[in-house]
């Protein structure tokens, strides 16, 4: 069903993906800012991410099928941010001062609340088996 609280975390995941990601920076030097979708892989994993989360929404009537994939999403996610991590660490002719934006820390945020949504789906077939055995 749609008013469990795994909806509430996979659509902040979405948003976190799809939205915030194109706004915050990902890295800002004095005269500009660097954006995730400026970059076409950052761009392309962001959104795989927010897809995958809005089709997990909708697959309610399936827990295990939602479970798979927040599964799927947290190592996509896991992706995204070892390709930050490179990407920062590979950055040639630093001359001005860089600062890193709040965007890196975007695909943590969507890992915590992919893993607060799989661990109430779980326990919501941890419910249902419950009860069946009950009948």
């Amino acid at each position: 069903m749609l008013q469990r609280i795994q909806t509430l975390y996979l659509l902040s995941a979405a948003i976190c993906s799809g939205g915030l990601s194109q706004v915050l920076p990902v890295r800002s030097t004095e005269l500009s800012a660097e954006f995730a979708f400026e970059s076409l892989e950052y761009m392309i994993l962001f959104l795989a991410s927010a897809l995958l989360s809005l089709i997990s929404i909708f697959l309610f009537k399936t827990r295990q099928t939602q479970f798979v994939l927040g599964r799927l999403n947290i190592i996509l996610n896991l992706i995204l941010l070892g390709l930050f991590i490179y990407r920062l660490l590979t950055v040639s002719g630093e001359t001005a001062n860089s600062e890193k934006g709040i965007g890196l820390l975007l695909p943590i945020l969507s890992i915590v609340l992919l893993v607060f949504s799989n661990k109430a789906i779980k326990k919501d077939e941890a419910l249902v088996k419950s009860v069946d055995r009950l009948r």
